[in-house]
């Protein structure tokens, strides 16, 4: 006869009625929460007997209770917000995470897969600044590995990736809700994976994409050129939130009130661009801090036994500010 399954983070946030991250930060006291949340989750805890510290420890005994994450990203843009989510989870079970920046150099990325292995870590993530695909960081590693943000391209790693495509088409549904029905899309270089997603995307919603740069200035000048096509749009979908921003400081410049004239949404909700943007930008969050708490749980479930193989996709929002809506 088997042994129940010991209750997981999880199943505790399902039964008090909240996130993840919200149980980890009750359990350890981190946070600004409110009284009634934290005993919500400490009651659901209770009831399921769940003990965050013991149920990791009592997976592995020669468990060292760190995890790796190695990342492309110099900046943090994207790896920083991931690392924070991952950290929730982790955290639950005081499992420290040591960051490892690869700075896109091949032989840097093996030594810090080498000094890893050679801590014993219990399992890496792996991320990178953009999505896409890339090869496996390494064949027959003795501990598993998550891919998050961007994926192995061999199907069977455990690879979890925002949803992109229906990202960008929440920005053209909300435009479209609004009675904009003239929409352009103005977007990074065509040779960029997610340029490539979100325009396929959006193909027969809005015309031709406008394939160019990631930069304001980009945004500027393919404004410009739909200004010179004589301006018959009344909503530009842009694919992030650079562009979006140099979008909308054109129209404004060319008289076009946005968004009495014309609506803009972004991608990314870089919060530094779309709240500083005139106005603020409504713009596609792709809940990297929500991503990285689910690659984190992914590779505890795999740590524990319980692998998740294949690609898995996390759902976007949209977050609406004043370049869209009256």
């Amino acid at each position: 006869m088997s042994r129940p399954r010991p209750a997981t983070i999880r199943d505790v946030a399902a039964l008090a009625g909240v996130s993840v991250g919200t149980v980890s930060k009750a359990l350890n006291g981190r946070g600004s929460l409110r009284a009634e949340t934290v005993e919500r989750v400490r009651q659901a805890a209770g009831q399921l007997d769940f003990r965050p510290n013991e149920a990791a420890r009592s997976l592995h005994a020669d468990r060292t209770y760190t995890v790796g994450m190695i990342t492309t990203d110099t900046i943090g843009r994207f790896s920083i917000p991931l690392l924070i989510g991952a950290e929730d989870i982790l955290g639950a079970g005081q499992v420290s995470v040591l960051l490892c920046d690869a700075r896109d150099d091949p032989i840097r990325e093996r030594h810090h897969l080498q000094v890893l292995l050679s801590r014993r870590v219990d399992g890496i993530i792996v991320t990178g600044r953009r999505a896409g695909t890339r090869a496996p960081i390494g064949a027959g590693l003795p501990v598993p590995v998550v891919y998050a943000f961007l994926a192995s391209a061999d199907p069977a790693d455990c690879s979890i990736v925002p949803d992109e495509a229906a990202g960008i088409q929440l920005a053209a549904e909300h435009l479209r809700s609004t009675g904009r029905s003239r929409l352009v899309h103005v977007t990074g270089p065509e040779r960029h994976h997610s340029a490539r997603v979100r325009a396929e995307a959006l193909a027969g919603l809005v015309a031709a994409p406008l394939f160019g740069e990631w930069s304001e200035a980009w945004g500027r000048r393919a404004a410009g050129l739909l200004l010179a096509r004589g301006g018959d749009f009344d909503g530009v979908i842009c694919g992030n939130d650079q562009i979006a921003r140099g979008v909308a400081e054109m129209l404004r410049e060319a008289g076009r009130d946005v968004p009495r004239d014309v609506a803009v949404t972004g991608f990314d909700n870089w919060d530094v661009i779309a709240e500083a943007s005139r106005p603020p930008l409504t713009s596609v969050d792709m809940d990297l801090e929500g991503l990285g708490r689910s690659a984190a749980g992914l590779l505890l479930d795999a740590i524990a036994g319980n692998p998740a193989p294949g690609p898995h996709r996390h759902p976007t929002r949209l977050i609406i500010r004043d370049s869209s809506v009256l």
